[in-house]
């Protein structure tokens, strides 16, 4: 597994994939929150927090890492080495989970600058300093227990297609479904139960929770049970190729 990993990490930072989407990340959340006016904009928002950004990362991964898993096994199949996998030393679970922890930490890479902004925007308060830490803390939380989900629905989509554009269509449409599809399905429900029910479905609402600061035991079971079940899927599919 640690092979794995070690290769996926080597292939991003030997190609400009790694560069591109570390860069893509932060540039468009620096335009956003301090460039562009609207209503991420931190000088226009008026508080010294980082709310905005947590709501804008969760939008800008959902299209960067589909984009980073896309080629994870469907350039596998395209190429033929995918076969070259099921005959390693490796069982399909330490190859998939070597590949899902190389893609994390790159999503984890690209975040580390950011911690910048939680220094930037202390020192703009009327009181330096003053910001609340355990808030920060809990959004960055939810925010890699997101990438982690993400990353998972983005490896099972690179296995139903060798074709790389599919793949990252496919991961996108599912990782939104997953983030917003059940927040808006819940707009257009009467009963107030049934709405949260619904709503509870959908990873905005686990993130949202955690982003609050708050570590809910049943928010990190559902990022944990959904990231494992989507590995779950790669696994069978990986298998069911193999036959």
């Amino acid at each position: 597994m640690l092979a794995i990993f070690k290769r996926e990490i080597q292939s991003f930072f030997t190609s400009p994939i790694g560069y591109l989407v570390i860069g893509l990340f932060l540039v468009l959340n620096g335009l956003f929150l301090w460039v562009f006016k609207g209503p991420f904009n931190i000088f226009d928002y008026g508080f010294a927090d980082l709310g905005n950004f947590f709501l804008l990362a969760p939008w800008v991964f959902l299209f960067l890492i589909p984009a980073i898993t896309m080629k994870s096994f469907s350039e596998e199949k395209k190429l033929g080495t995918l076969e070259l996998l099921f005959i390693k030393p490796l069982t399909l679970w330490q190859t998939v989970l070597g590949k899902f922890l190389g893609t994390l930490a790159l999503g984890v890479i690209a975040l580390i600058p950011t911690l910048l902004y939680a220094y930037t925007v202390s020192q703009l308060g009327t009181t330096a300093g003053n910001i609340d830490t355990g808030l920060v803390i809990g959004s960055y939380f939810g925010t890699l227990f997101l990438m982690a989900c993400y990353t998972a629905v983005g490896l099972f989509a690179s296995t139903l297609s060798e074709n790389q554009i599919v793949a990252f269509i496919t991961g996108l449409v599912l990782c939104f479904i997953l983030y917003y599809g059940f927040e808006g399905l819940a707009t257009i429900i009467d009963t107030s139960e049934t709405v949260v029910f619904v709503q509870k479905l959908g990873m905005k609402h686990h993130f949202e929770s955690i982003a609050r600061g708050v570590l809910d035991t049943r928010d990190l079971v559902y990022f944990v049970s959904l990231t494992a079940f989507f590995l779950f899927l790669t696994v069978e599919k990986l298998k069911n190729t193999n036959r």
